[in-house]
Order: structure tokens, then C-alpha cells, then sequence
């Protein structure tokens, strides 16, 4: 991994990681809710995604789903990827966050956070490293 470019201080707080909490969608997929005619929505994940997760839980690094919405699709990803917490059709994640670092013995330092939405903001502000994928919104 090439850290170069990162300051001190990221690299310092990167060290000291020990979970990663993601978000569905917008990061694990691209963002768009596909229905079929009986109202069903498809997820599409992305395979490098995965490599990523497995290569993330194969150095210790504990991986849970922090969702607003609730899908059949995340919970089989999740289980295909060794994802053991799932947290789905969560209106305030910090509920959910609080929950997964008491059930794990983590500080929230200690907690990496991926999103993209004014959803996970309180997130962002709450954990040891904050990562916002590219597509992502703005927050003036």
C-alpha cells in the first residue's frame, strides 16, 4: 500500500484501525434502485469491492454494513464477503455504530466509516477515519 501522499496524521489514525464500518448504497453499488415488476429491487455489486473486504477481514480488520434500507441482496453479499455485522433498515446510524463497537469492544477512534450521504455524517464526525467515495455528495 502506498502511503506517501498521506499526511502524518492520516497515516498515524490509519494505523490504529481496527473495524470498518460501510454503507450500502452509493458505495457497494452504484447508487441506483432497479425494480422489477413485482416491486423487487436489484443491487449490483462490484467484484473489486469484494477482493477489497476479503483482503481487509484476511489482516484482522473486523467489516460491518451500516444500511438505511434493507435488502435480501446486501445480507447474501454480506455472508459471500465473511461480513458477520449486518446492520439494515437503520433511520440513525450512530445507533447502530454504537452498538457494533460495544458488541466488539471498540472505541470509535479505532473505527473507519465509508459512505456518501448526509446519512453518514454523523458517522464521519464520530469515527477515527472518515473515507467519502468519489461519487458522493457535496456537503457545503
Amino acid at each position: 500500500m502506498r502511503f506517501q501522499s498521506l499526511s502524518p496524521d492520516l497515516r498515524s489514525r490509519l494505523s490504529t484501525i481496527r473495524a470498518l464500518t460501510i454503507d450500502v448504497d452509493g458505495v457497494l453499488t452504484d447508487g441506483l434502485l432497479t425494480y422489477d415488476e413485482a416491486g423487487v429491487v436489484s443491487h449490483s455489486f462490484h467484484v473489486h469491492d469484494g477482493y477489497g473486504i476479503k483482503a481487509i477481514l484476511s489482516i484482522g480488520i473486523k467489516v460491518a454494513i451500516i444500511s438505511g434500507r434493507e435488502s435480501k441482496a446486501v445480507g447474501v453479499r454480506a455472508c459471500e464477503l465473511g461480513i458477520e455485522d449486518i446492520y439494515q433498515g437503520i433511520q440513525d446510524k450512530t445507533v447502530a455504530m454504537r452498538d457494533f463497537c460495544e458488541q466488539n469492544d471498540l472505541s470509535l477512534v479505532h473505527v473507519a466509516h465509508m459512505g456518501d450521504d448526509v446519512a453518514d455524517v454523523a458517522l464521519f464526525e464520530a469515527v477515527g477515519v472518515a473515507v467519502a467515495v468519489p461519487n458522493g455528495i457535496a456537503l457545503a
